[in-house]
């Protein structure tokens, strides 16, 4: 392959062959004048005269006779998610990591999922709602879901945020049909391909791969036991100028810390000072006895998003997620998800949901949740401290315990000797966008039975 620079024609091909992949210009759109684009890269308007013609006989884009050049229809290859993020080893891979915690079958280990064992999750209360939404009205089990949600459910968060000191109208809350699409209707609304996103590292991995889909760029800020490390973020941020801050302020995920009043003060500030948003992921929110400060309740949501999910506490099968943000933003948001979803989540979803939490149930499997895991988390941060692998910090809720590998192991190796004996580990760089994690990672505390620490300690000592 020649190493010879590129000739002015061969630059303004390739300038627009990576407009076109990068799908900032789609199938059908309009491409620059000749006269616009000749000015824009510096060239003769004879050079993107003959840069177009090329691109023509490829077959690439097409004429219009007195109308211009537009980008073919067959010019735009499908996207493949794969292809858009930085290459790395399957076990490092969100995608990959993704497919081997939802897909192996169900007597795999999982220490690497994120979710709590059916066991642990409130069955019979999930059973006694779907009976009484099931005698309700047929319209709720045929109709579409209203734009905004369920009103029972918006009100109980509402009620739920008041508590906090966030005063938040109803209508201010839209539902959707999970926090992970309700991280996506955001990202459409404010995004654009090549937008600079700033994420914690390390971070939720499929922050990462949302991100990817959204051609997004990633930058992220190293993040501390009270938080991101602000006199970096500051530096960043002021460098960077991102367009949004994607993160969760408390019982973090993968980590397990939470913000300390110092900290979110000074994130909101530092966001202030670029007009950068920023997105705070609650769903760890109830796992919490005592709440750490958050982001949305200092700001009031005018420059952060509160978005969150019942999938953790309740149930990931009866999936319904929720954004609360100023009203224009709200507004806009709904038709977005008309526009993708034709109306809100599920409403038999939704309406389960809201008879759980309304209930006398949901607040009694809370507390004796949060005391199972406290014991556990206790528990199997001491096994796993015998085997030398030490937890960062204990975390105040949760199920999560962000580890510290012995000195000279990779997690990632680790990793793939645990799947090749049935168990699922999540190692440290799937959650690091700077693949600087490597002797960390992340356990599920509820995911621990006898045979993942025998396991394990086979794993080290090999």
């Amino acid at each position: 392959m020649s190493d010879a620079p590129l000739t002015r024609t061969q630059s303004v091909m390739a300038a627009i062959r990576a407009r076109i992949e990068g799908r900032m210009l789609g199938a059908g759109d309009k491409l620059p004048s000749i006269r616009r684009l000749a000015g824009a890269m510096g060239v003769s308007p004879a050079t993107v005269v003959e840069a177009y013609d090329r691109l023509v006989a490829e077959g690439l884009i097409r004429a219009v006779p007195k109308s211009g050049f537009f980008v073919a229809r067959r010019g735009v290859a499908p996207m493949a998610l794969a292809e858009l993020a930085p290459a790395r080893p399957p076990e490092i891979d969100p995608f990959w990591v993704s497919r081997q915690a939802l897909d192996t079958p169900e007597d795999t280990i999982k220490p690497g999922c994120g979710w709590m064992p059916a066991a642990m999750m409130p069955g019979e209360a999930l059973r006694r709602a779907m009976r009484e939404v099931l005698r309700g009205a047929d319209s709720l089990l045929t109709d579409y879901g209203s734009t905004r949600g369920i009103p029972a459910l918006r009100r109980h968060l509402a009620l739920g945020f008041a508590g906090e000191g966030l005063a938040v109208d109803v209508d201010q809350i839209m539902l959707t049909a999970s926090g992970t699409q309700a991280i996506d209707l955001i990202c459409r609304f404010l995004l654009r391909p090549g937008d600079t996103v700033l994420v914690d590292d390390p971070c939720y991995f499929n922050f990462q791969a949302l991100l990817t889909a959204h051609q997004a760029r990633i930058v992220s800020v190293p993040y501390t036991a009270t938080g991101p490390d602000v006199a970096l973020m500051e530096q960043l941020v002021q460098a960077e100028r991102p367009r949004l801050y994607i993160t969760n302020s408390a019982l973090h995920n993968p980590t397990g810390a939470s913000l300390s009043p110092r900290v979110a003060h000074r994130v909101l500030g530092i966001a202030a000072s670029v007009g950068m948003t920023i997105v705070e992921d609650d769903i760890f929110a109830d796992f919490e006895s005592q709440p750490s400060p958050r982001l949305a309740v200092l700001d009031g949501l005018v420059d952060v998003i509160r978005i969150g999910s019942f999938s953790k506490t309740l149930s990931a099968a009866a999936r319904c997620g929720y954004i609360a943000a100023r009203p224009d933003w709200v507004d806009a948001l709904v038709d977005l998800q008309v526009a993708t979803n034709f109306g809100g989540p599920s409403p038999v979803a939704s309406a389960v949901v809201a008879h759980v939490l309304s209930s006398g149930t949901y607040r009694k499997h809370m507390d004796d949740l949060r005391r199972k895991l406290t014991r556990l988390r206790s528990e199997v941060g001491a096994r796993l401290t015998a085997l030398g692998i030490e937890p960062w910090l204990m975390p105040q809720g949760g199920f999560y315990l962000w580890c510290r590998l012995p000195e000279g192991m990779d997690s990632r190796r680790l990793a793939r000797a645990g799947l090749e004996r049935g168990l699922v580990l999540a190692p440290g760089n799937v959650f690091s966008p700077s693949e600087t994690a490597e002797r960390f990672m992340r356990f599920n505390a509820t995911q621990m039975p006898d045979r993942a620490f025998d396991l394990l300690a086979a794993l080290i000592t090999e």
